[in-house]
C-alpha cells in the first residue's frame, strides 16, 4: 500500500532543534525520526511514499538526494577505498515522490494535494512524521479491512505527564489523576483510509475536524485502540526519551531489528 506522510510540520516545540531543519528530519541517533517512520513502514512491505512537504522542503529532498547507505548498512571497502561493497541495503527498493503542499497547509489540505497520486488506490495509509510505535501494522489493517469502513485511525493513552482534574460545586476539586491513568484516549495516527476519504474532505479542511465528523455521523470511522508501545516527538523531552531508548538499544519501534513478518 502507498504511504502518506505529513512533513510539513514547523516543530516549534523541539526548541533546541536548528531552525533550518523541518521537525521531520529531527534524530534519534544518526537518522532522523521520519527515517525510523519510513523503516517501520517498509518492514511491514509498504515501501511506496509519498511526501507531503511544507515548511523546509529542500532540506528534505536533500537529506534523500544525498542519501549515505553506509551509515547504517554493513559494507566491504575495498581497493583503497574506491570500491564499496554493501552487505545490506534500506531504500534501494523504496519508491519516494516528494510533492510540496505548502508551508502553512493544514493535514487535510495537505491529504488533498496529492489525491492524484492515489488514483486507483483503494485503500492507503496515512500519518503524522513524528511519531513511532511497535504495533502490529499489518494485523491492524487487516481488521481494517474486515470491518469495511472508510477509515481508521490508532487510538492511544496520552505520553504526556499531564494531570485530569474533576471539578465540583464551588470549584472543589473531586479527583486528580494522571492522564495516563485516566480513561482519555487520543489520535495517535497511523491512519488507513479508504480512497472514498475524499468523497468526505473538503477544499480548505482539516483531515480530524470536518472529514471525520462526516464519517462519524455515518458510522464510517473507526479507532483501534492500542496500549502498547506509541510515543510522539512533540517536545524536547520526547526526543530526549527516543534518543535514549535507542542509545540503550532498547528502540521497541525498530521491529525491523527482529524476524522479517513476510519472511
Amino acid at each position: 500500500m502507498k504511504v502518506v506522510l505529513f512533513c510539513g510540520g514547523f516543530g516549534m516545540r523541539l526548541r533546541d532543534a536548528p531552525e533550518a531543519i523541518p521537525k521531520p528530519l529531527s534524530e534519534i541517533g544518526y537518522r532522523p525520526i521520519l527515517w525510523h517512520l519510513m523503516k517501520y513502514y517498509a518492514h511491514f512491505g509498504h515501501k511506496d511514499f509519498i511526501l507531503c512537504l511544507g515548511y523546509k522542503a529542500d532540506a528534505i529532498k536533500n537529506y534523500f538526494l544525498n542519501y549515505n547507505e553506509c551509515l547504517s548498512n554493513d559494507f566491504t571497502l575495498s581497493g583503497g577505498g574506491t570500491d564499496i561493497h554493501l552487505l545490506s541495503s534500506d531504500i534501494d527498493d523504496w519508491k519516494i515522490t516528494f510533492v510540496d503542499t505548502g508551508a502553512g497547509a493544514s493535514i487535510g489540505q495537505r491529504l488533498k494535494a496529492v489525491e492524484r497520486h492515489l488514483a486507483g488506490e483503494e485503500v492507503f495509509l496515512a500519518n503524522y512524521s513524528d511519531g513511532l510505535t511497535d504495533l502490529d501494522l499489518n494485523g491492524y489493517i487487516d481488521r481494517f479491512l474486515a470491518q469495511r469502513k472508510v477509515g481508521s485511525f490508532l487510538c492511544v493513552r496520552p505520553a504526556q505527564t499531564f494531570h485530569v482534574v474533576s471539578v465540583g460545586g464551588d470549584s472543589l476539586v473531586e479527583d486528580i489523576q494522571s492522564v495516563t491513568a485516566s480513561d482519555v484516549w487520543i489520535n495517535g495516527g497511523f491512519f488507513v483510509f479508504r480512497n472514498e476519504i475524499f468523497e468526505h474532505l473538503h477544499p480548505g479542511e482539516d483531515l480530524v475536524v470536518e472529514p471525520f465528523m462526516r464519517l462519524i455521523g455515518q458510522r464510517q470511522l473507526v479507532a483501534h485502540q492500542y496500549e502498547g508501545f506509541w510515543m510522539p516527538m512533540d517536545t524536547f523531552k520526547d526526543r530526549q526519551v527516543l534518543g535514549e531508548l535507542y542509545e540503550r538499544g532498547m528502540a521497541p519501534w525498530e521491529l525491523w531489528k527482529q524476524r522479517d513478518p513476510l519472511a
